[in-house]
């Protein structure tokens, strides 16, 4: 019993000093409110572990150039109470618990987009729980220092749309040929279902689920009013048209 209670202080002990550290050395995120990142920690991983120079952003697109079919699709794929929560979503994390003991493995993520947003900017793709607690306390920081469409622009522009594509408008061109401002809702939509595992969900890997995952983010838009039906019905039916273009044109 005296050394499960020692233990167990020693447990307390260590989780209030690391709570401490992570306050203590929480990264200063005011300067996001005027300044765009130009390299993200996900960045700086991937290059280490190609052994390669990271190259920086070199595009930015403002959060009204974003064609709002990509907004309300990544919303609706990825964190549909992204505007109503302060970037921790208690149900979500309540689905994703049951659903994990249900398959008994940990499938089934939680993190809001604020929560993507802190892991890319300052961490790495690592599960360790250490890790998801101090995502969740700069989470906070970013919500409490920027506001909801400044923390969206920024999470549309920096995250991953495949090997060495970054942002938005690089995966718009390097996919569709075309402008983010110029994509229709079933272009979003492929773009939208690619973010959860970038690498892996490309249309020259895994289009058959990139196309299910569509019709399913598509679905979801015209229930929530994102879509009249008329636009749903003829996002269901166009065929996509996947273009690549030279690493210049993509920047």
């Amino acid at each position: 019993m005296k050394r499960l209670l020692a233990t167990g202080s020693l447990l307390f002990l260590f989780g209030i000093g690391y709570v401490g550290y992570v306050v203590f050395t929480i990264p200063d995120v005011t300067s996001l409110k005027k300044n765009n990142p130009t390299v993200t920690a996900i960045m700086e991983q991937r290059a280490n572990e190609q052994h390669i120079n990271v190259r920086p952003l070199r595009t930015w697109v403002p959060y009204n150039s974003i064609s709002p079919h990509v907004r309300n699709a990544v919303l609706i794929a990825e964190d549909s109470a992204f505007f109503q929560h302060s970037g921790y979503d208690f149900e979500e994390v309540k689905e994703s618990i049951k659903r994990d003991w249900r398959d008994k493995r940990f499938t089934r993520g939680a993190s809001t987009i604020t929560q993507q947003l802190a892991k890319n900017l300052y961490l790495s793709t690592s599960r360790n729980p250490l890790r998801k607690i101090r995502e969740l306390f700069i989470a906070q920081e970013l919500e409490r220092s920027l506001s909801k469409q400044r923390i969206f622009e920024i999470y549309l522009n920096i995250i991953e749309w495949g090997d060495g594509i970054y942002g938005i408008e690089p995966a718009a061109r390097r996919y569709f040929g075309k402008s983010a401002s110029e994509l229709l809702p079933e272009e979003a939509a492929i773009l939208a279902a690619m973010i959860p595992n970038p690498r892996r969900y490309t249309p020259t890997r895994n289009l058959k689920y990139l196309e299910k995952r569509k019709a399913q983010i598509l679905e979801r838009l015209t229930r929530g009013k994102y879509l009249a039906p008329d636009e749903y019905q003829a996002a269901i039916v166009r065929p996509i048209v996947f273009r690549q273009v030279s690493p210049a044109q993509q920047q």
